[in-house]
């Protein structure tokens, strides 16, 4: 579980999801103000016509009645997840003033690396499938094709995550509208899950938080969540309380997988915070001369359980973040290049084979570039770094806080270096210089601040 919580068929699955989570919770007011086909993947035979005329009006709309959104660009504009077409006009709001989702966000929709089998994030994901077959043959259904776009209620409250975490704020979340998100997690399809009776499950998929720019971090990246659910009779006579007998399985489980993964290595468990797990931990292992966070898990909270229809019994979940994974396995030294299509980039990886090593393909010099300016209370570095990303999309590299100091008059200064970088080519001054301009004028009139 990459910390929320520091954690496709868009089918009927996905409608009765929908369709239980009436009356969903809105956002705080401070929030909105400030697979091959060879791999047992379960999808639903057909959508909810009705419900997907709700929240893709464009999927199901007569061609006269959409207007413009016939056009060819409009139909560019449009994603297919799972067989349902998503237009753009369905996640990017323009005039909804609680949608910030932007284009740049709209574009990794349906895109869905870790289906592609040579791909690293394919290759894990398969490799993970294959050690969950060999152990526990048959039990654990498979769902890497369900839909980004879930409730409030499903991302947050359907997990306990608290009414005034961080996590469901504007300023982390990328809300579609009040009621509705693109998942930051994808425990967000646990509740329903359960309700339809699965016990054992490993769901896999895209996920979206706004976040950082660095190497590591990017606002679309890629969540596998494991779940088991035991029955009293399970423990009944190992001579420990359901709880203590779940925690046990979880830690054999996990660390038969990372041996699966990294071959003999030394371990640790640590004890953390989790909302929806009580006790919750995270196990590290001892990799290439450092301690590597490997995945965050722990024993299901009794009231999700309750909640689904499991009253009596006791679960286990973990969840692992595949990008942060694959940087290791492979060398991957920026986590941009899992969205490159350069061949150079691509061809180095085949189905099946795990661990092999990335080999840099240019070195191509970052340009820095410096921004002062006089912060305002609601400023956040989130915010910032949405307006980089959305106009310098993935040719921006790092923003990073270098300065800082308030004077005499209770104003704060932050300075801020930005360096672009491009995977593939040089940049020229021209192009880097023109971004920068971009940039300086769209932070002073998005976010208000007053250019030093």
């Amino acid at each position: 579980m990459r910390p929320l919580i520091r954690t496709a068929r868009c089918c009927l699955l996905r409608a009765r999801v929908r369709a239980m989570a009436t009356l969903p919770m809105a956002p705080p007011a401070a929030a909105i103000s400030s697979s091959s086909s060879t791999r047992p993947i379960f999808s639903s035979s057909r959508p909810n016509r009705i419900l997907l005329a709700r929240f893709f009006p464009a999927a199901l709309a007569p061609a006269g009645a959409r207007g413009l959104r016939t056009s060819v660009a409009a139909a560019a504009a449009a994603v297919e997840v799972g067989g349902v077409k998503i237009a753009r006009d369905d996640v990017v709001k323009e005039d909804d003033p609680t949608n910030n989702v932007p284009d740049t966000i709209f574009s990794k929709i349906g895109l869905q690396l870790h289906r592609r089998d040579n791909h690293p994030l394919g290759i894990l994901k398969n490799t993970i499938y294959d050690y969950f077959d060999k152990n526990f043959a048959g039990q654990f259904d498979k769902f890497d094709d369900l839909c980004p776009l879930v409730s409030v209620k499903q991302n947050f409250d359907d997990v306990l995550v608290p009414a005034d975490h961080v996590s469901r704020s504007y300023n982390d979340t990328y809300y579609v509208d009040s009621q509705t998100v693109l998942r930051c997690h994808t425990s967000a399809h646990q509740a329903e899950l359960l309700r339809d009776g699965h016990t054992h499950f490993l769901v896999t998929g895209d996920v979206y938080r706004r976040d950082s720019i660095d190497s590591t971090h990017y606002p679309v990246f890629h969540q596998m969540e494991g779940f088991r659910v035991f029955s009293p009779d399970d423990w009944s006579g190992s001579g420990m309380d359901g709880t203590a007998y779940a925690a046990a399985d979880l830690k054999k489980t996990l660390e038969g997988l990372a041996r699966h993964l990294f071959g003999a290595v030394e371990m640790r468990w640590v004890d953390t915070y989790f909302p929806f797990t009580n006790p919750s931990f995270e196990l590290e292992i001892y990799f290439q001369d450092d301690w590597l966070e490997v995945l965050g898990c722990g024993v299901t909270e009794q009231e999700i359980l309750k909640r689904n229809g499991r009253t009596d019994h006791v679960a286990w979940a973990f969840g692992l973040g595949l990008e942060r994974l694959a940087m290791v396995l492979f060398d991957i030294p920026d986590i941009r290049l899992f969205w490159s299509n350069d061949k150079r980039f691509t061809s180095q990886f085949s189905e099946g084979k795990l661990g092999v090593k990335f080999k840099p393909f240019s070195k191509f010099p970052p340009c820095y570039k410096d921004m002062s300016f006089w912060i305002n209370d609601a400023f956040t570095e989130n915010n910032l770094c949405e307006v980089v990303r959305g106009i310098a999309g993935d040719l921006v590299e790092e923003v990073k806080l270098i300065d800082n100091f308030t004077n005499k008059k209770g104003m704060t200064s932050h300075c801020y270096r930005i360096a672009y970088r491009s995977m593939e080519r040089s940049l020229t001054d021209e192009e880097i210089n023109s971004l920068q301009l971009n940039v300086r004028e769209t932070v002073k009139n998005k976010l208000n601040v007053e250019l030093r």
